[in-house]
C-alpha cells in the first residue's frame, strides 16, 4: 500500500478544566482563527480527555466543555471551514494513543517536565493518565497527520516528543506513515503573565479573580483588571530592552500588543515617556473592544447548549472521517487483525 503524502494539516486542542482566559485567546485561540483564516485545513478539539487526568467534577465537566467550544465560536471559528469537536466523541484518539504507548519509552516520559511539574512532591499519587498523557497528545495529533501545531513555549517539549514517537515508529515498521509534526511558535504574547505578578503566568486556577481576564468578563470587569493591575512607577520607555527587568510593564506592553496585532516595539514607539495613568485607560479600551463582543458572543451560545453539542457532534463525524483511516491503517502496519 502506498503511504500517504502530508498535505499541510493544523491541530490544536484546549483542555476544559476551568473556564477561558486571556492568556488562552491570545496564546492560542486568536491564533488559531488566523490560521483557518489563512486557508490552512485546521482541526481544533476541546480535549476532555486530557481534562480527566486530574479529577473533574461529572456534573461540572459538559459545561466547561461546552464553554471552551464557545470560545472558539465567539472568537471566529468557523464550524464549516475548520473542523471543531470534542475529543472523546472520536475513539481513534484513545486507540492510537495505546499504541503510542508501546512506542514510547519510559525515559522520555521521565523527562517531560509538565508532570513533574504538576504532580509535584505528590508523583505516587497522580493518576497514570497524568503521566501518560503526552502519549495521547501525540496520538491527537498524529490520528490526523497534522504537520504544524500552534503551541506555547510550556508545550514544545510534548510535539518534539510526538515527533520522536512519529520517528520510531516509523523507524522500527519500516514505514514513512506518520509526519514529523512542526511546533509553532511566533509573535508577541504568547505567554500571557498575571496582572498581580508578572513572573507568574495568568492562569484560570490563580487565587484571585483580579489577576486575570476571563473570556467571560464583561466590559465593565475587563477595564476595571486593567486598570487595577500592577505595575511599578517608571514610566514606558523606549525599547523593550528597557523592560526586561519589569515584568509587569513588559507583561502589559505584550498584552497592548497582541490585541492591537502591533509588536511591542510599535506599541513603545507609540507611548514612550508616558505614565501609567496614561498608558492602563488605554489598554483597557482597547481590551473592551476586543474582547466584550467575544464575551457576549459566548454568552448567547451558552445559552443554547443544544446547538454546542449539534456543532461538536457534526465537526465529530468530520472527524472520524480523516481519523478513522489512520487508525485502520496503522493497526494494519503494526499487524493487529481487524
Amino acid at each position: 500500500m502506498t503511504e500517504p503524502t502530508f498535505a499541510p494539516r493544523v491541530f490544536s486542542g484546549i483542555k476544559p478544566s476551568g473556564g477561558l482566559t486571556l492568556g488562552n485567546y491570545l496564546g492560542a485561540i486568536k491564533r488559531f482563527v488566523q490560521t483557518q483564516d489563512a486557508g490552512t485545513e485546521s482541526i481544533f478539539c476541546v480535549v476532555d480527555l486530557h481534562a480527566i487526568t486530574v479529577w473533574q467534577d461529572p456534573a461540572e465537566l459538559p459545561g466547561m466543555t461546552r464553554e471552551v467550544a464557545a470560545g472558539y465560536l465567539a472568537s471566529g471559528i468557523d464550524p464549516e471551514r475548520s473542523i471543531l469537536f470534542n475529543q472523546s466523541q472520536v475513539a481513534a484518539h484513545a486507540e492510537l494513543a495505546w499504541i503510542f504507548n508501546c512506542v514510547a519509552r519510559i525515559g522520555w516520559m521521565n523527562r517531560m517536565t509538565q508532570f513533574k511539574d504538576k504532580a509535584g512532591k505528590n508523583a505516587e499519587k497522580a493518576s497514570l493518565g497524568l503521566y501518560a498523557y503526552p502519549s495521547l497528545m501525540a496520538a491527537d495529533i498524529l490520528i490526523y497527520h497534522a504537520t504544524h501545531v500552534p503551541v506555547g513555549e510550556d508545550q514544545k517539549q510534548h510535539v518534539e516528543l510526538t515527533r520522536d514517537i512519529a520517528a520510531k515508529f516509523n523507524h522500527d515498521y519500516k514505514v514513512d506513515f506518520f509526519p514529523l509534526t512542526e511546533p509553532v511558535i511566533e509573535g508577541p504574547a504568547m505567554r500571557i503573565m498575571n496582572l498581580r505578578d508578572g513572573t507568574k503566568k495568568m492562569s484560570k486556577s490563580g487565587e484571585s479573580d483580579m489577576e486575570r481576564i476571563n473570556m467571560t468578563d464583561d466590559a465593565d470587569t475587563i477595564a476595571k483588571k486593567f486598570k487595577k493591575a500592577r505595575t511599578d512607577p517608571a514610566p514606558l520607555p523606549e525599547t523593550p530592552d528597557e523592560l526586561k527587568d519589569r515584568p509587569e510593564a513588559k507583561n502589559l506592553v505584550e498584552i497592548y500588543a497582541a490585541l492591537s496585532d502591533s509588536t511591542a516595539e510599535r506599541v513603545l514607539a507609540e507611548h514612550a515617556g508616558a505614565g501609567w495613568g496614561q498608558f492602563k485607560p488605554a489598554l483597557a479600551d482597547l481590551a473592551v473592544d476586543k474582547l466584550a463582543p467575544i464575551a457576549d458572543e459566548m454568552k448567547r451560545l451558552m445559552d443554547d447548549p443544544a446547538e454546542i453539542d449539534r456543532i461538536l457532534a457534526r465537526g465529530a463525524e468530520r472527524a472520524r472521517e480523516i481519523a478513522d483511516p489512520v487508525l485502520a491503517r496503522t493497526y494494519e502496519i503494526v499487524g493487529l487483525v481487524r
